[in-house]
């Protein structure tokens, strides 16, 4: 089979863009989910306030509500306490001139009143209450819609549902919201040289590692994946188990043979039984990664990245995570930039991810570190790492202070 069969060696925006176009066909569907369950899914519709928050004018404060207009005369004799207002219980009547009413914190406030004195600001002498410090008009009062007005737009579709905004939606009484239903994924190693952690290491084998690495990066993402069992390099038994994952699974993430040696079954597969996208991708590290159709293999997408433990990182948060983002519809994630802590000198021409520390700096810039350990092999750099430096095609010399592109982990 000729190389020229294949779509090969695209640069890397372009593998970008045929992610984004063959993930915006096959957008996954929606489907209605409890509010209490929908943390880290992907809002598929938006959602607008139907309550205001706060839904009344409300204490922010324990202490007396009082009209703000009685406190220049309250210093002697202070303000007749007449009445006590708790949170959760209905409004009690309302206070008078000269009057006041105990509140706690979240009640309502009573008619008649504006302004809330802390607890810690008065003196309370039998039926009256002296005020001890001044205080401004409306202090310590939460008004009513403040926060959220009815009708607001509090969601929209593509954000990723945080328990911050699980808290909001619930807040406002939100029982259910239509999200994306999650992409289920199977993960599978290939090599007749991976064997288990825990299991006796003949000459030339390696543990496993790239399995636990996917696994765990895609729970990251929020979702559950599957790991299969390791595929030897065995092309019938990968074509057996990639069939039976292809018709089971949104996805199917392989590790390992995907280059272009004797053992590397996948692109002469998956060109066979369906469509290649890409193979080879212009960037180091991660070059062999490559994206196909199922065809009658399945209806699931294949994504295969090289076998090295960091170029399964590298291409998983430079390929797979936007081909996921993009089967749900997930709204663009924010760019990050640094100033690289050091210099660095890149000597080829391939876009480089290149393993890095992030910190601060004492003026508050964000610092990025590149880790002088960058071979594809090193997977102790990328675990003492937190994000991903990229450096932009061309050899050149960036010095410390150089602004770069950096993915967090």
């Amino acid at each position: 089979m000729a190389d020229d069969a294949f779509p090969l060696r695209i640069p890397y925006a372009q593998a970008l863009a045929i992610i984004e176009r063959v993930a915006g066909a096959r957008r996954l569907p929606q489907e209605h989910t409890a509010t209490a369950r929908a943390h880290g899914r992907m809002l598929a519709r938006e959602v607008v306030a139907e309550v205001a928050m706060p839904a009344f004018d409300n204490a922010a404060m324990d202490g007396f509500a009082l009209r703000h207009a009685d406190l220049a005369g309250a210093e002697g004799a202070g303000l007749l306490l007449v009445g006590e207002q708790f949170a959760g219980a209905a409004t009690a009547a309302g206070a008078g001139p000269g009057e006041c009413v105990r509140i706690t914190t979240g009640a309502p406030l009573p008619p008649g009143t504006d302004t809330v004195v802390m607890k810690e600001n008065t003196v309370v002498d039998g039926a009256r209450v002296r005020i001890l410090e001044p205080v401004a008009s409306g202090r310590h009062v939460r008004r009513r819609g403040e926060d959220v007005r009815v009708g607001d737009l509090v969601a929209s579709p593509g954000e990723v549902l945080t328990p911050a905004r699980v808290a909001l939606l619930s807040a406002l009484g939100v029982a259910g919201v239509d999200t994306v239903r999650r992409p289920t994924v199977a993960v599978f190693a290939t090599g007749d040289e991976l064997v288990e952690p825990g299991m006796p290491l003949a000459h030339g084998q390696v543990y496993n590692s790239n399995r636990e690495l996917l696994m765990g990066l895609l729970r990251a993402e929020g979702l559950d994946p599957v790991a299969w069992p390791t595929l030897p390099d065995d092309p019938a038994a990968i074509e057996s188990a990639l069939r039976h994952a292809g018709e089971a699974f949104d996805l199917v993430l392989t590790c390992g043979g995907v280059s272009a040696g004797e053992k590397d079954h996948l692109p002469a597969l998956l060109q066979r039984r369906g469509h290649v996208y890409f193979w080879k991708v212009l960037m180091r590290p991660g070059m062999p990664a490559l994206l196909a159709d199922g065809g009658t293999l399945g209806p699931a997408l294949f994504l295969c990245l090289p076998g090295n433990p960091v170029s399964v990182l590298a291409t998983f948060l430079a390929l797979a995570r936007p081909l996921l983002d993009g089967l749900q519809g997930r709204a663009p994630r924010k760019r990050w930039r640094a100033r690289l802590a050091a210099p660095w000198d890149k000597r080829h021409d391939r876009l480089e991810f290149l393993r890095g520390r992030l910190a601060s700096s004492e003026d508050g810039s964000l610092l990025v570190e590149p880790d002088p350990a960058d071979g594809s092999h090193r997977m102790r750099a990328a675990a003492d790492a937190d994000a991903l430096i990229v450096l932009d095609e061309g050899a050149r010399r960036l010095e410390a202070g150089d602004v770069v592109q950096v993915l967090p982990y």
